[in-house]
């Protein structure tokens, strides 16, 4: 029987709980403000400020006018997801336009890629920005590394069945307390903790505060987007190599094994699997392109590798050189993008527990078919079993992830640009990394541009949330459907 799965309930239940996230999201937006303050930049406080102000009220007013009509449940946390990452990159390019006098999409653009982490940007030259942009660009980043739904969760939404349910929404399932509320208490505790560390360590190694913090926030969060135009490779400083290498390496760790480590004080990190691979990426990598490539310095190959593993996109060289690097170069590192961190991180790509979790459904599949018949065969990922569906799963989200990959590339090869480019910097923005070739730009037509947007939010969210967004939208404008909906209902009532 047909019927509709979108009701006037649903959409006051999420009003209502994205009305909470957008007061937050005002709230974080106001730091800048402290920084112009700091640096006399007053002539951009009321621009900084007013956005920031007007999402606050706004969601206040969404939270007292539309209250919880119906329980909150997974399809609501994604719909509260998706909005949250719109409405939060909507507020920024505001501020951007309004401070810096750029186009809407290129703000939005800017915003976006600072959100999910992706990293890339459309200034030209980002060392004449205000310090409280350049500031606002690294925070957005530092939030969005955690989560904008779960950053908020433990802070303004009491523990339960809505905090459990928008945690799902943003593509986590681990939990290192019992309870949500503890989970994120404890793993924003460690992300302090982290970014804290790593601006000391930057101070020690002899950067300035502002450099420190903002290197840190973008490195721990495995964002990649810099206040300098050389990115990292503007200090020229193994030192600083190392320390970014660290932090991006510690971000891509799932907070799960993070907490495990603590308690265990240490012995816990070679038994995740997760990094395990990680490690041996990096190693193996960084051996083959050593190899197949005499013109890059080992530093450079060690930096880049570590970056595209972690999905940082941090670079120590520049695009135009990144392009004019071997073909087969240019593919490893894309492997290493779309494969990405692991589950439970800032990092983004498919996540290592989606490789390891088909390998070894690909294996049993094998194995079924050369074995005696009857033979049980289990399949198991660091001693935990897999179940079929969970296999069916991955399967599922790499097919689908890839579709949207070669969409955008299509896209972007239609308007002229060279195809193993274009694909190395769609690869790097749906898996939110940031190492570019060059060819994205604020120069790009608007169609390429949007479909980057898109992109890039669709990456962050682990495209499920946008399908049921779009989906439920489609049944809304289908009035056959509605009608259908209405006659059936009707229908069964006269039974």
């Amino acid at each position: 029987m047909a019927r509709r799965y979108f009701t006037k309930a649903d959409a006051l239940t999420i009003f209502h709980f994205l009305g909470i996230l957008m007061q937050g999201i005002g709230i974080v937006l106001l730091l800048p403000v402290i920084v112009a303050l700091i640096y006399g930049e007053f002539e951009y406080i009321l621009p900084l400020m007013a956005p920031a102000l007007c999402s606050i009220a706004l969601g206040v007013a969404l939270h007292k006018n539309f209250k919880k009509y119906a329980n909150l449940k997974l399809k609501h946390g994604m719909f509260i997801s998706s909005f949250a990452w719109l409405w939060a990159t909507l507020i920024g390019a505001v501020i951007m336009m309004a401070c810096l006098n750029i186009h809407f999409v290129d703000a939005l653009f800017e915003n976006m890629s600072a959100w999910t982490g992706s990293g890339m940007t459309f200034f030209v030259n980002v060392e004449v920005l205000p310090y409280s942009i350049l500031f606002l660009r690294s925070l957005e980043q530092w939030v969005g590394g955690l989560g904008v739904v779960i950053i908020f969760i433990g802070i303004l939404i009491r523990s339960g069945t809505a905090a459990a349910r928008l945690y799902k929404s943003e593509a986590r399932e681990e939990k290192i307390k019992p309870s949500i509320a503890n989970t994120l208490k404890k793993t924003l505790e460690i992300y302090l903790i982290y970014t804290g560390f790593g601006i000391a360590l930057y101070i020690l190694a002899g950067l300035p505060v502002f450099d420190a913090v903002n290197l840190a926030f973008t490195s721990i969060s495995t964002g990649g987007m810099s206040i300098k135009n050389l990115n990292v490779g503007f200090y020229q400083n193994n030192i600083i190599y190392v320390i970014t290498m660290f932090l991006m390496i510690l971000g891509a760790v799932s907070f799960n094994v993070h907490y495990k480590v603590i308690k265990t004080k240490g012995k816990s990190i070679f038994k995740d699997i997760q990094f395990r691979v990680m490690a041996s990426f990096i190693l193996f990598f960084s051996i083959v392109i050593f190899l197949t490539n005499s013109g890059i310095v080992p530093m450079d190959i060690l930096f880049h590798v570590v970056s595209a593993v972690t999905t940082t996109g941090s670079n120590i060289s520049t695009a135009q050189t990144i392009s004019t690097w071997h073909g087969s170069t240019l593919i490893l590192l894309m492997a290493l993008m779309v494969i990405g961190s692991s589950a439970g991180s800032t990092g983004g790509g498919l996540k290592i527990v989606r490789f390891i979790t088909v390998l070894k459904g690909i294996n049993h599949t094998i194995s079924s078919i050369v074995s005696p018949e009857g033979r049980v065969i289990p399949t198991k990922i660091a001693g935990k079993k897999l179940t079929e569906r969970e296999v069916r799963e991955a399967g599922a989200y790499i097919s689908i992830y890839f579709i949207f990959l070669v969409f955008g590339w299509v896209i972007l090869c239609f308007y002229g640009l060279d195809p193993l480019n274009a694909l190395f910097d769609v690869v790097s923005i749906i898996s939110n990394n940031g190492l570019s070739t060059g060819i994205v730009w604020g120069g790009l037509p608007m169609i390429p541009k949007i479909t980057l947007i898109f992109l890039m939010w669709l990456g962050r969210l682990e495209i499920i949330p946008v399908l049921v967004v779009f989906r439920t939208f489609i049944e809304l404008a289908s009035p056959r459907k509605v009608k259908k909906n209405l006659i059936n209902r009707t229908q069964k009532q006269d039974f």
